[in-house]
């Protein structure tokens, strides 16, 4: 079975400038997210996906290959079913597996878990996930809760299940099906989710997102992970 790893790059982002680029604990962003990918043995091959030749030399540096798109797939209103099929067009396999380079904490370990779960429950796509025990609105409205009743303990709620996006994985004959039908395919066939860990669940988006990353990286160098408690 050929299972690819695309980890999208593109050079222009609306809320954090060139955010692939800017630099944890020393590295750019996007080269803990190849780190992840090349050791975890899940693929086939490692391609960086990306509409700038920066990075070319940074996918070589971390051990995967390169691919330049072409313009009319680099704007910011390009959408991502448009990416995923002219990339699955370009290197046909089995199965392609969208490595976000926006979660740098997920771990090698994390990635195979995934990719082992979309195949051992024969799915056609997956994307990861987060649920959070936590009182929730939508359009101003309880989703989770019910203000007409004692207020809920949070571990006895009904999860909701935040969209992370750091892996998102579909099967390449139901992905084109789809999209050659109805122009999208994001959730196509068998459908599932999977829920990462805490670190995974921490997506940079913002100028802040990149700070907290930073921390906890450098953080580690220094410090145990175990937790400690106050003793008199």
């Amino acid at each position: 079975m050929i299972i690819t790893a695309m980890i999208p790059a593109r050079m222009g982002s609306e809320r954090l400038k060139q955010k692939n680029l800017a630099l944890i604990n020393g590295r750019p962003m996007i080269s803990y997210a190849i780190d992840a990918a090349v050791k975890s043995k899940s693929f086939s091959r490692v391609q960086v996906n990306s509409d700038g030749d920066i990075f070319k030399g940074i996918a070589e540096k971390y051990g995967a290959d390169f691919f330049l798109r072409e313009e009319d797939l680099a704007g910011s209103s390009i959408k991502a079913d448009d990416v995923v099929y002219d990339f699955m067009k370009k290197f046909p396999g089995d199965v392609t597996v969208w490595v976000n380079s926006t979660s740098p904490l997920q771990t090698s370990e994390e990635i195979n878990k995934v990719v082992d779960y979309f195949i051992e429950n024969k799915l056609d796509s997956l994307i990861t996930t987060k649920k959070e025990f936590v009182h929730s609105n939508f359009n101003g409205k309880p989703l989770n809760y019910s203000i007409g009743e004692t207020f809920s303990k949070t571990q006895d709620l009904i999860p909701i299940e935040r969209f992370v996006y750091s892996i998102m994985a579909w099967r390449n004959d139901i992905f084109t099906a789809e999209y050659e039908k109805h122009g999208h395919a994001m959730f196509c066939g068998k459908t599932g989710t999977y829920d990462v860990s805490k670190e995974t669940s921490l997506i940079v988006k913002h100028a802040e997102d990149l700070k907290l990353i930073d921390a906890i990286v450098r953080g580690r160098e220094v410090q145990s992970l175990d937790v400690e408690y106050y003793d008199e």
